[in-house]
């Protein structure tokens, strides 16, 4: 039972679903706690008995351990969901990269096998609002911020390659993976962990569990689709195993997956068209937040090609980008935005990058100018490596913008 009164700490999509549980639980005395109402927005949340933090709530800002001194409880949605639904029906999946897609991938398996299934987490649907179904599994993907202040485990967790991530949020990649290995840390030995064996953080993270361990990375199951991205290989490896943790078919699973389409933003392959003069093939991978993400879609190319990169700062390391394109001898040119542009543009030229590199003021003119860079039956690339903020809302409006350049030629 929570004590009241009951204090939401951020009231986005996340806060306004835990309203909504809370009154469906008969709770009445409520109070909201939300930045947009000004930066002293936490004052008073002492006097709450107990908070439930939004995942994007940085948990050790000084007013919430001032609340807990005082007695508070602090949860969270996912804690709430861990404690409410069957444990054996939840699959988590976290990591660095391919998170999503993993998790679409293993909803495309279980509708295939018509098998009972919800989605959400960090994708799409709060978890809070998966409980009115306790007999379906409940795939779940979990970012480090969901994961900070996580005392349970899901009944198999899937972690996939992670390096750091976050570190305008996280005080270090120490702190960031050890949110992470939440996910797994609290497994019993009944449980599962699923993770990528060549990924040294999912190593380090999977080393926290007690649960039976299963990897993937090492080598290609060959029962999956081999002319795909080694990236898109690994995502599928683990959903299979995951589902054959479950009690699925293994050989089923990965035959469903030969018509799996991808999600939006993903290196998603929006068209090959005529434009100047010569055919061109566009890829839109605005999804792209991180320097792993950028180096899958680059090496995932099989053509001649330019590439659009930058966007905010999250002071993310580019060296292991920078050491890949300039090995990339597709790569005819990078155009350059955002507030990393600078920086980026430095560590290519560490490494001896030698594609063209602009800096462009917008998404527009980058567009046109890799246009006139890309050569014939080549790409054009939207992969940037960095969060949109400053440019774009968001990643999708970003993603937008570049499939309304394409269809406009």
């Amino acid at each position: 039972m929570l004590k009241e009164p009951v204090g939401i700490l951020g009231f986005g999509v996340e806060g306004k679903s835990t309203l909504n549980f809370l009154q469906n639980k008969g709770v009445k005395d409520i109070h909201i706690f939300d930045q947009k109402n000004g930066e002293n927005y936490l004052d008073n949340l002492s006097e709450c008995k107990t908070i439930v933090r939004s995942a994007g709530v940085y948990p050790l800002q000084k007013e919430i351990l001032n609340a807990q001194l005082k007695g508070a409880m602090l949860t969270s949605q996912i804690e709430l969901f861990f404690e409410l639904y069957p444990h054996n029906k939840i699959i988590g999946v976290t990591g660095t990269l391919g998170k999503g897609t993993c998790v679409s991938m293993i909803s495309h398996c279980l509708k295939a096998l018509n098998v009972p299934h919800s989605v959400g987490g960090n994708f799409g649907v709060p978890a809070l609002d998966l409980l009115q179904d306790k007999d379906s599994i409940a795939v779940l993907e979990l970012s480090s911020f969901q994961l900070m202040t996580l005392g349970a485990s899901p009944h198999i967790g899937i972690v996939l390659h992670t390096s750091s991530e976050h570190l305008d949020w996280h005080a270090s990649v120490e702190q960031y993976r050890d949110a992470k290995a939440n996910l797994v840390r609290w497994q019993k030995r009944t449980d599962y962990c699923i993770y990528n064996a060549i990924s040294e953080g999912a190593a380090q993270i999977a080393a926290e569990s007690s649960g039976i361990k299963k990897t993937f990375g090492a080598s290609a199951n060959t029962n999956l689709p081999l002319h795909l991205p080694e990236h898109q290989l690994q995502n599928m490896a683990a959903a299979v195993l995951a589902l054959e943790c479950a009690g699925m078919d293994a050989s089923l699973c990965a035959e469903a997956l030969k018509s799996y389409e991808g999600l939006p933003y993903r290196l998603q392959n929006i068209g090959t068209k005529k434009i100047k003069n010569k055919t061109l093939t566009f890829y839109n991978d605005s999804y792209s937040t991180r320097p792993e993400a950028a180096i899958a879609a680059a090496k995932a190319m099989d053509k001649p090609f330019t590439m659009i990169l930058g966007g905010s700062e999250k002071n993310a390391d580019f060296t292991e980008l920078a050491q890949t394109l300039a090995k990339n001898s597709l790569l005819k040119g990078i155009a350059l935005m955002g507030a990393t542009a600078e920086r980026m543009q430095k560590k290519m030229q560490n490494e001896n990058c030698k594609a063209d590199m602009i800096f462009f003021e917008n998404l527009a003119t980058a567009f046109e100018w890799c246009l006139e860079k890309t050569p014939d039956n080549g790409a054009v690339l939207l992969s940037p490596a960095c969060a949109s903020f400053g440019l774009f809302a968001n990643y999708k409006e970003r993603g937008d913008k570049f499939n309304e350049l394409y269809c406009a030629f």
